[in-house]
């Protein structure tokens, strides 16, 4: 992968231009994308801008966000060739912090479940997960140093599990939503992904403009509870694997580690997260849902269909629920520095079908939280397995901090 904080040390010290910081990506992109299929479109020509913290850094747009430079078609055929007349915030900050837009990654459609083409650079029998397969599979791939992408239950961890990098879904809101396609208002968030933790710190703090979000350079030893999810199921070997392998590390590295359980309430959070999500789709989708019904990708539309019993009475004791989880989750907080929990089942699935399971992510969203995935191992297949490190709430510098803490310890491991 390419280092973002490495090729921005070479650019300042005059080792190589931003130009040709921005040729290495574009020639990775020729090289591998016709296999792996990240982008639905780039820019062959693209340059280089010649100040900012992210001159000569090459991003990739999720494409169910706004840009006024190429189309955002979000995975469907509704939208074939629409072009926004404006970027969103999000991608104005970049482009203010110096970035190179080269291009759109590949989204599911309305990042929902209907997977795309997209392989996983590391296995391509399998997939890189969704819904932000293809930010996902081009920073994994090693062909850009950063790339956002979006989550709703799992869109931005899941895959970054499963493509080997690191991510994060900052706090609800710490980046703004406006001109990304809504899918849930209560729980869409803007994430990004990159080599390292570092990397996306770095990321985050230039588009930000938020020092303070930068990793240290040494990180006192955190306490560190570590937390299994039994409500949402056993994972598999190499999912468990990976929790253990991250705790071990981080506690011969000199973190207090210990095992945590969640409150019931934060249980019962995690089991009504789909009524908040769903409710809220209808009304996002009401008019592609309404209007164009035969055009819906099929996952999503059968999902609309199972799901229109949802009332306002089921969604209003759904918000009542996360409201008080989020207060009992905070209480948590008081006794460890993070968490450290599950990022995916395990290891990508074989196959196109499916994205993989957003079981083990899909808590945090609602909460609002910080998570940050950070790599872990390599299981059977030459298949990435990472685990997430947790935070609370506006704590993203904590959150970053604790993740490049355990990064560091599984290095040394």
């Amino acid at each position: 992968m390419i280092s973002l904080t490495d090729l921005r040390e070479r650019i300042e010290q005059g080792a190589v231009s931003p130009d040709a910081a921005i040729a290495q990506s574009l020639a990775a992109i020729r090289a591998q994308d016709k296999a792996i299929g990240a982008f639905v479109h780039y820019d062959e020509g693209a340059r280089a801008q010649t100040t900012g913290p992210l001159r000569g850094i090459v991003v990739g747009i999720k494409d169910n966000i706004d840009t006024a430079d190429f189309p955002t078609e979000m995975g469907s055929q509704i939208y074939r060739g629409h072009r926004p007349r404006g970027d969103a915030p999000v991608v104005m900050a970049l482009k203010r912090a110096g970035a190179t837009i080269v291009g759109k990654t590949t989204t599911t459609a309305f990042a929902a479940n209907d997977p795309t083409a997209t392989l996983n650079p590391h296995n391509q029998a399998h997939t890189p997960g969704g819904s932000s397969s293809g930010s996902a599979a081009a920073v994994g791939g090693g062909m850009i140093p950063l790339a956002l992408g979006t989550q709703t239950g799992g869109s931005v961890i899941r895959p970054a599990s499963f493509c080997g990098t690191a991510a994060i879904k900052p706090s609800y809101r710490l980046l703004p939503t406006v001109g990304v396609k809504c899918f849930s208002w209560s729980l869409d968030t803007v994430g990004l992904f990159a080599a390292s933790v570092r990397d996306v710190a770095a990321g985050l703090a230039a588009m930000t403009n938020r020092p303070e979000l930068l990793a240290p350079s040494s990180v006192a030893a955190p306490r560190i509870g570590v937390v299994t999810q039994a409500f949402a199921g056993a994972p598999e070997a190499s999912g468990a694997e990976a929790l253990q392998k991250a705790a071990r590390a981080a506690a011969r590295a000199g973190a207090t580690v210990r095992e945590l359980a969640m409150p019931e309430i934060v249980a019962e959070a995690w089991r009504i997260h789909p009524v908040i999500q769903d409710f809220e789709a209808h009304q996002s989708f009401a008019w592609e849902y309404g209007q164009n019904y035969d055009a819906m990708p099929p996952l999503l539309r059968g999902r609309l269909d199972e799901t229109k019993g949802v009332t306002p009475k089921d969604y209003d004791a759904a918000v009542d629920v996360a409201a008080r989880a989020r207060a009992a989750l905070g209480a948590v907080f008081d006794e460890v520095d993070a968490l450290v929990t599950l990022s995916a089942p395990g290891a990508a699935p074989q196959g196109l079908s499916s994205t993989g399971d957003p079981r083990y992510n899909r808590l945090w969203t609602l909460m609002g939280v910080p998570c940050v995935n950070v790599p872990t191992l390599v299981a059977d297949g030459g298949l990435p397995v990472g685990v997430t490190v947790v935070a609370p709430f506006g704590a993203d510098a904590r959150a970053l901090a604790a993740a490049a803490f355990v990064e560091a310890a599984l290095k040394r491991d």
